[in-house]
């Protein structure tokens, strides 16, 4: 084997080794929540990598607990609520950020990515003020609008990024053919669209399912929180039990849809982000 061989054996191995690596930092947390929330409370605290026995109950505690299952659902109502409401205004307002010209469209985009740039506890207490103004405290409304606010920015850019790619003989068609934009839109180039879409619709889902600040402040209301306020508010037997094993399981428990649907979606995923960035 000659010095050339090698060098490239030994890059192959060290690429190997980094993915590795990369791979066990990723994963093995949420391989340790999985097992933790299958020990019993017994073993807890000792420290095991594998499991010698499977144990439910921890699973049945938080599923008998009604806050915990209306948390769940409070979450995926909302959820669901942001990625349609981002989509219907992303695609809207892509369409004439990305097809039609007028003076100022490149400050507008501008605009919109810094307001994606402005951390929530910076907005915080301005958002509070208009939710209680809107009557909106203590109710899905207010989480609905203030996700919607941090989400719409990333839909609208990626949305438009993609647009601007669609050829321009489509639209040309549609108008010689008396199609109005809306026709346009949801006729012609909303079928073209769903790689975006898939990715921005998922990210504003995985946004709104973990969003924890806007949660805890604008709910007070068990029947009102979402599943990260509801996780972090599980209590133990007294003041100086601290959970572990129903935390875990709580946390297994809403971690693994995101997981699957990101696996479903991975190829649009990835096609959706890197829109636009090969001209063809």
């Amino acid at each position: 084997m000659n010095q050339y061989q090698l060098i490239k054996l030994a890059k192959r191995v060290g690429l190997y080794a980094l993915i590795a690596v990369v791979m066990v930092y990723a994963i093995f947390p949420f391989y340790y929540a999985v097992i933790t929330s299958l020990k019993p409370s017994s073993e807890l605290f000792r420290v095991d990598f594998w499991l010698s026995s499977l144990d439910f109950g921890n699973y049945v505690q938080i599923f008998t607990q009604k806050s915990f299952v209306r948390a769940i659902f409070n979450s995926i109502i909302i959820s669901l609520s942001v990625v349609l409401i981002a989509l219907l205004l992303g695609i809207t307002a892509s369409y004439a950020l990305g097809r039609v010209r007028f003076r100022g469209r490149t400050t507008v985009m501008l605009v919109i990515l810094g307001v994606s740039m402005f951390p929530q506890v910076a907005v915080l207490s301005g958002l509070f003020e208009v939710i209680r103004s809107l009557n909106l405290y203590n109710n899905p409304g207010g989480l609905i609008l203030s996700y919607t606010i941090f989400t719409l920015p990333f839909t609208v850019w990626v949305l438009t990024t993609f647009m601007r790619q669609l050829p321009m003989e489509l639209e040309e068609a549609a108008i010689m053919d008396g199609a109005t934009p809306w026709v346009t839109i949801t006729k012609v180039f909303l079928p073209l669209m769903w790689p975006a879409m898939a990715t921005t619709g998922l990210l504003a889902f995985i946004a709104a399912w973990n969003e924890f600040l806007f949660a805890l402040t604008f709910t007070l209301t068990d029947d009102q929180r979402t599943v990260p306020v509801a996780i972090a508010l599980i209590s133990g037997g007294s003041q100086h039990e601290l959970p572990w094993g129903p935390i875990m399981a709580a946390s297994v428990t809403v971690t693994v849809p995101l997981v699957m649907l990101v696996m479903i979606f991975q190829k649009r995923i990835v096609s959706g982000l890197t829109a636009g960035a090969v001209k063809g």
